[in-house]
């Protein structure tokens, strides 16, 4: 009867140690640039294995190693909101966020901290997704390295 418990222990422990490594995982946020959204150090739980499964649609949050520019060391981990993919084209007008030419919803950001800003228009590329952070007043994203490869995104954002 031991061993039965036994194997079964290890055969739970093994199937969450899987889980962990291959599904979902807890990352702890270490900026602001998801505010309000997420604030720094909240823990989120990461699907690892949607993004393989399903793709990654634009108003998902995204988990992904930075890129190493010089600026970010290339082990920084960032989370960020997919705004658009593929083909898509992304501008900035005086602060709000224009796709394929049509304003964005977009509640979460605080327009008047960002009233003035300009940018694009950018085509996200094959296989690339443009990222955005929504307190896009002190977010490095895309704006500033340009989109990610969608083989970059570790994971989806399941919740907090």
């Amino acid at each position: 009867m031991q061993r039965r418990t036994v194997a079964g222990a290890a055969l739970c422990l093994g199937g969450l140690l899987a889980l962990r490594l291959w599904v979902v995982e807890p990352i702890t946020v270490s900026s602001e640039s998801m505010e309000p959204t997420v604030a720094a150090g909240s823990i989120v739980w990461l699907n690892k294995a949607l993004p393989r499964l399903a793709g990654v649609q634009p108003g998902q949050l995204v988990v992904f190693n930075g890129p190493d520019d010089g600026e970010m060391p290339n082990e920084a981990v960032l989370l960020k909101r997919v705004v658009a993919t593929e083909g898509q084209t992304v501008a900035i007008l005086d602060g709000v966020l224009y796709v394929d030419g049509t304003e964005a919803k977009e509640p979460f950001v605080d327009q008047r901290t960002i009233d003035g800003v300009y940018f694009g228009t950018v085509t996200v590329p094959p296989g690339g997704l443009f990222v955005l952070g929504d307190n896009r007043e002190s977010s490095v994203d895309s704006r500033d390295f340009g989109p990610i490869p969608i083989t970059a995104v570790q994971g989806t954002v399941l919740g907090r």
